[in-house]
Parts: C-alpha cells; structure tokens; sequence
C-alpha cells in the first residue's frame, strides 16, 4: 500500500505546491511508483507537471470524486515516470455538492482502489483549512508543513495543528506531521536563524518534528515550473533544487515512504 503524505499550509505562498513538484518528481528519479494529485482548484501543480486540464475537460479528481469517472481515465502517465491527477476550477465546487454525513472520506475512497499501485501518493492542498484540506488529511499518513522564514507564517502552525487534532478525533486517528519544512532560507539574514530556532521550539511544542533539510531561497524552481520542466533533473544544480533533493533523502532515510515490493 502506497503512503500517502499532503503538503499543506493554510498560509499562502509557502512552497506547497513547489514542495508537491519536487518530491514528486524526486521520488520517482529514485525509482518509486508515485502518483500526485492536485487538490487545489488553482491546478498550479497540474500546470508545472506538464498535466493541467482545461474547465471544459471533464478528466479531473473532481469526476473521480464525483464517481463520474473511474480513476483509470482520470490518470496521466508522465514521460518522468509518475503519475498525476489533474484539478481545475471546477474542483471548488465540491463544498456546495457535498453536505451531507461522510464527505471529509471522498478523496480517501477514491484513492483506497489504487492504493496498491504505488510506493507514494502525494498530494497538494490550498491555502485553507476547508472541505478540501480535511479531505486530504482524511486521506493521509502523514503532513509534510511548509513554512517562510518569517514569524507570521509560523503563527500559522497552530491554527493547523488545531485541524489536525480535529481530523484525528474525527475522522483519521493514525494521521502523523511528517515535518515541518523551512522554505525561502537565506543564511545571510540573520531573522531566517532566529525564525529557524523559533520554529524549532513551536513545533516541538505541538509535537511536530522540524526536518533537518531547509529549502534555500533561488529562481530556479520557479523558471522551471513555468517551463513545465523537471525541477530536479540532472541539469538543474541551483542550491534549492539540491535541498529538495536533500528532502527526497531526508524522508527516504527516516523510512516516511519506501519502495514497496
């Protein structure tokens, strides 16, 4: 069985999405089965994946969770060796479709089919604590938390730790914090360490574990995401690009994913 981790932060401009992009692709060059699923109506991960989806396609997680279609036509094989599942606007109107009892469990039953077939689910969340954001912690092993090396974001921790417990009470007991992820780290700003330590005790206040990898500032993602690139392709050599691969072997190493079979 696959294990599934979401990368969420109800703050946005965190990195979740970057974060989504690199592991996914990261993992995969290290030769797991990985599927990523966009759970944001945005579709940002969709489009640095090459896989975005039009409104007028009806080939979206949305269909799934609506059992309109069946995960096999929802999929995308990449050249990369990874699947996805595209989102698109249309996503946002799950809140409205879905009131009644049992909803936070959409997503969790339409992946529990095929969860077998792979060795990590990944997926990317929006920027709030919503219907989507308790479906993806519903659906999860783990939260992997991105946050800026600034003191507003870490504020945030608590309001999502808040969510978290709420999830375990209700509806996924067995759901861990894989870390918390500082992103946008620069070593020359003296406000990143005191930010670095003041992480460091909030989350152990919460009984969150703060990775050892810090993503450091850098263009390189972002040029290719818009280019529809592999961030972590051999070629890419920027700083950020070899924390993210440092991340890769952070969660690797601590067993959080492992190739199964």
């Amino acid at each position: 069985m696959a294990t599934v981790l979401c990368v969420s932060n109800q703050k946005g401009g965190v990195g979740k999405t970057t974060t989504t992009n690199a592991l996914t692709v990261g993992l995969a060059a290290r030769g797991l089965r990985v599927l990523a699923v966009d759970f944001d109506p945005q579709g940002n991960l969709s489009f640095g994946l090459g896989a975005q989806r039009p409104v007028e396609d009806p080939r979206t997680i949305y269909q799934v969770l609506k059992k309109e279609l069946p995960f096999s036509e929802a999929v995308q094989h990449m050249p990369d060796g990874f699947d996805v599942i595209a989102a698109n606007l249309l996503l946002s109107a799950l809140d409205i479709e879905f009131t009644g009892a049992g909803r936070e469990y959409l997503l969790r039953q339409a992946l529990a089919p095929v969860s077998g077939r792979y060795d990590a689910i990944l997926i990317d969340t929006p920027p709030d604590l919503g219907l989507l954001t308790i479906n993806a912690f519903t659906a999860s092993d783990y939260i992997i938390i991105p946050v800026l090396c600034d003191l507003y974001s870490l504020q945030g921790l608590i309001q999502l730790n808040s969510t978290l417990r709420q999830v375990r009470m209700r509806s996924n007991p067995e759901i861990q914090v894989a870390g918390v992820l500082l992103n946008r780290f620069n070593n020359r700003e003296r406000i990143s360490q005191v930010v670095r330590e003041t992480a460091s005790n909030i989350a152990q206040s919460l009984g969150m574990p703060l990775f050892r990898t810090t993503v450091h500032t850098g263009v390189a993602l972002t040029r290719a995401q818009v280019q529809q690139e592999n961030m972590l392709a051999p070629g890419q050599r920027s700083r950020a690009v070899g924390d993210y691969r440092a991340l890769v072997n952070e969660l690797l190493q601590r067993k959080v994913v492992m190739k199964n079979g």
